[in-house]
C-alpha cells in the first residue's frame, strides 16, 4: 500500500471514529481533519482550504438565509395553520396532509426547519384532540427527512454531491434531477404510517386527558373560552355608540377582542372608539350574555372571520396573567387613566385586588402594587408589556414579530432563485442571489442574515470536503473501490447498487450525513468507473441514501423531535426498521430501472 494512501486512510479512520463518538464537536473534528491533510503534506494549503470556497458551502449558507427570511415574514406559519385547519379532526387525514406539506417544504428549506415549523401546531392539535403527540410527531419528522430528497438543495449531502462530482470532472445534476425519487419516497413513507402507524408508533391508539396551559388557566379562573363573531347591521342601535356607552362591560360582562371593517383589524379597541354599520366584532363571553347583547343591538351572527384568525390561534394569542409591581406607572391609577387598551391593544378580562375577584367593568378601580390582571391579546403585544417596567407577565409563552408586509417580496426572491436554476445558473449562485435580494429588499438586515447561518454546519462542510479531494488525489478512493468491487464482481448490477445503498445507510446512522457522503462519494465514483458504469447515478444514490437514517435518532430532525414525542431509542428502531427497508427497496429499484 502506498504511503500517501495509508496516511489518508488513517486520517479517514480517526475522523470517522471521532464523528461517531462525538468526543469533540463535529465541526471541530472537520477542522482538525482539514488541517491534518495539510500538516501531512497530502494537500497544499489552497487545496486544504478549498472547502470554504466550494459551491456546496455557498449554497448551504444561501438556503439557510432564505429559509430564515421566509420564516420571518410568517408565511410558513400561515401555511402550516392553513394545512392544519383543512385537515379537520380525522387523524389519518391530519397525518397525511401535514406530512406531505412538511415533506414538500423540506425539499427547499432545511429539514429541521420544516419539521420545527409544524411542531407547535401539531402539539396544539394533540392537546385539543387528546391525541398522543408520540403518534403524530415521528411521522412528520420522517416526512421532513424524506422530503429532503425532493430537490438538490433539500439536504446537505445532495448539495454537496454536485461539488464532489465536479472535483472528479463529472457533470453536476440539475435542481430537480432527484425529484422523482424524493416524491416516491415521501408518498411511500406517508402510506407506511397510515397503514402501520397504529402498530408501530407508541401511544397510537390512546387518548390523552392532558390540558394545555391555556386550558388550565381557563379552568382555574373560570374564564370564557369561546369567541363569537357578529356584524353590525344598518338597523343596529350600536351605531355611533362606544363600548362603554353600550354597557358591554358593565351590563353584559363581555369583552371586545377585535373590531374590523375591510381589511383592517383593531385589537382590543379603545373605549372611545365609536361603532359603525358594517363593522365586524370578535366578542369574548358566555353564550347567554352574547345572545342577549346581539338581540338588543340587532347584530348579525357570522362565522369565523379570517381577519380575526390570530385571536383563536393559541400560538399567536391567548390569556395572560399580568402582575403590577410597585415600580409600575399604573400604581394608584385606573385602567381608564392609564389607557391600557390604547397602549398595548390587550383586553383586560379580570382583576384580582386585595383578595377580591373583579369582573365586568373595573375601569375605575385604582390599581395597587401586587394587583393581578388577566388580559387577552396577541402574544407580540403581551411581549411589549413584558419588556417594559410596568408589568410582570407570569404566563409563559413564545412570541415572534413577523414582517408580514414583506411576504410577497420574500416569496418573489425565493421564486426568482428557482427560476435562475432553470436558466442554467449554478445552484449556489442562484440561491445566493435570492438571499442577497432578500437583504436588499429589507426582508432582513445583514446582521439577521449572518445570524441565520448555522456556522457549525458551514465548518463541517468546509472541513470535510478536502478529505474527499485527498482520497481522489492519493488514490485511496480507488484502492477502497477495488476492494468493494471484488466483493460484487460477477454478480448482477443490482447487487452493486444495493451495496452502495447499504454502505451509505450504515455510514449515515453512525456519523453525520454530510460526513458520510464525503467519505463515500470518491469511493462510489471510482467503483462505477472500475465496473464500467456511469458513476454519476451511483454518487447521486449514495447522497440520497445518506437520508436513510431512521433506526436511531442520530439524524438532527429525529434528535430535535425525540423529547417532544417522548420517544426512546427502541421506538425509532421499531418504526424506523420498516422505513429503512422500504427506503432501500424503492431507491435501488428506481435507480436500477431509470438512472443507471
Amino acid at each position: 500500500m502506498d504511503t500517501e494512501i495509508l496516511k489518508v486512510l488513517i486520517i479517514l479512520t480517526i475522523t470517522v471514529v471521532l464523528l461517531i463518538l462525538e468526543v469533540v464537536r463535529i465541526d471541530l473534528v472537520a477542522i482538525i481533519c482539514m488541517l491534518s491533510l495539510s500538516w501531512t503534506g497530502l494537500l497544499n494549503p489552497s487545496e486544504a482550504l478549498s472547502g470554504f470556497s466550494s459551491n456546496a458551502v455557498i449554497a448551504m449558507m444561501a438556503v439557510m438565509i432564505m429559509g430564515r427570511g421566509i420564516a420571518m415574514t410568517g408565511i410558513m406559519e400561515r401555511f402550516s395553520q392553513f394545512v392544519i385547519s383543512k385537515s379537520g379532526t380525522s387523524k389519518s387525514k391530519l397525518l397525511g396532509s401535514i406530512s406531505f406539506s412538511v415533506g414538500i417544504l423540506s425539499g427547499f428549506i432545511q429539514n429541521i426547519g420544516a419539521a420545527a415549523l409544524f411542531l407547535p401546531g401539531v402539539l396544539n392539535i394533540s392537546r385539543k384532540g387528546k391525541i398522543p403527540a408520540s403518534s403524530l410527531i415521528m411521522p412528520i419528522g420522517f416526512a421532513a427527512i424524506l422530503g429532503g430528497t425532493i430537490s438538490m438543495v433539500g439536504s446537505g449531502p445532495l448539495i454537496l454531491i454536485n461539488d464532489l462530482l465536479k472535483n472528479s470532472a463529472l457533470e453536476p445534476y440539475k435542481l430537480f434531477s432527484v425529484t422523482p425519487v424524493g416524491l416516491t419516497l415521501l408518498v411511500a413513507g406517508i402510506t407506511y404510517f397510515l397503514i402501520f402507524g397504529n402498530r408501530i408508533l407508541p401511544g397510537a391508539g390512546e387518548k390523552l386527558d392532558e390540558m394545555s396551559d391555556q386550558q388550565k388557566m381557563i379552568k382555574a379562573f373560570h374564564l370564557p373560552d369561546k369567541i363569537w363573531h357578529f356584524k353590525i347591521t344598518n338597523k343596529s342601535m350600536l351605531i355611533g355608540k362606544t363600548a362603554e356607552e353600550a354597557g358591554i362591560w358593565k351590563t353584559y360582562r363581555l369583552n371586545i377582542l377585535g373590531l374590523s371593517k375591510g381589511k383592517e383589524v383593531e385589537y382590543a379597541p379603545w373605549r372611545k372608539t365609536k361603532f359603525d354599520a358594517g363593522q365586524e366584532l370578535a366578542i369574548l363571553g358566555d353564550e347567554n350574555s352574547v345572545d342577549n347583547f346581539s338581540k338588543v343591538f340587532a347584530l348579525e351572527r357570522i362565522g369565523q372571520n379570517r381577519r380575526f384568525s390570530k385571536l383563536y390561534d393559541t400560538d399567536r394569542s391567548g390569556f395572560a396573567e399580568v402582575i403590577v409591581p410597585s415600580r409600575s406607572e399604573l400604581v394608584n391609577l385606573t385602567i381608564r387613566e392609564y389607557s391600557l387598551r390604547r397602549r398595548f391593544a390587550v383586553e383586560p378580562v379580570m382583576l384580582f385586588s386585595k383578595g377580591e375577584e373583579i369582573r365586568g367593568d373595573f375601569s375605575d378601580y385604582k390599581i395597587l402594587p401586587g394587583d393581578t390582571l388577566i388580559v387577552y391579546g396577541l402574544w407580540n403585544k403581551i411581549e411589549e408589556m413584558k419588556s417594559g417596567l410596568d408589568f410582570v407577565v407570569a404566563t409563559p409563552f413564545k412570541s415572534s414579530m413577523k414582517k408580514e408586509s414583506k411576504t410577497p417580496v420574500a416569496g418573489a426572491c425565493f421564486l426568482f432563485s428557482i427560476i435562475l436554476t432553470f436558466a442554467g445558473f449554478p445552484i449556489s449562485i442562484a440561491f445566493l442571489t435570492g438571499a442577497t435580494a432578500m437583504v436588499l429588499a429589507r426582508v432582513m438586515n445583514i446582521k439577521e442574515a449572518y445570524q441565520a447561518v448555522e456556522w457549525k454546519v458551514v465548518f463541517l462542510l468546509a472541513g470535510l470536503i478536502p478529505l474527499g479531494l485527498a482520497m481522489q488525489k492519493t488514490g485511496a478512493a480507488l484502492f477502497l473501490a477495488e476492494k468493494v468491487l471484488n466483493l460484487v464482481t460477477g454478480k448482477h448490477l443490482i447487487f452493486l447498487i444495493l451495496s452502495v445503498g447499504i454502505l451509505s445507510t450504515l455510514f449515515s446512522l453512525f456519523m453525520s450525513n454530510v460526513g458520510a457522503i464525503v467519505v463515500l462519494a470518491p469511493l462510489v465514483i471510482n467503483l462505477g468507473e472500475l465496473g464500467g458504469f456511469d458513476p454519476r447515478p451511483l454518487a447521486l444514490m449514495a447522497a440520497v441514501c445518506a437520508a436513510n437514517s431512521f433506526i436511531l435518532p442520530t439524524h438532527q430532525v429525529n434528535a430535535l423531535l425525540m423529547s417532544s414525542g417522548g420517544y426512546r431509542n427502541s421506538d425509532y428502531f421499531r418504526a424506523g426498521g420498516g422505513m429503512t427497508l422500504i427506503f432501500l427497496i424503492i431507491v435501488v429499484l428506481i435507480f436500477y430501472f431509470f438512472y443507471m
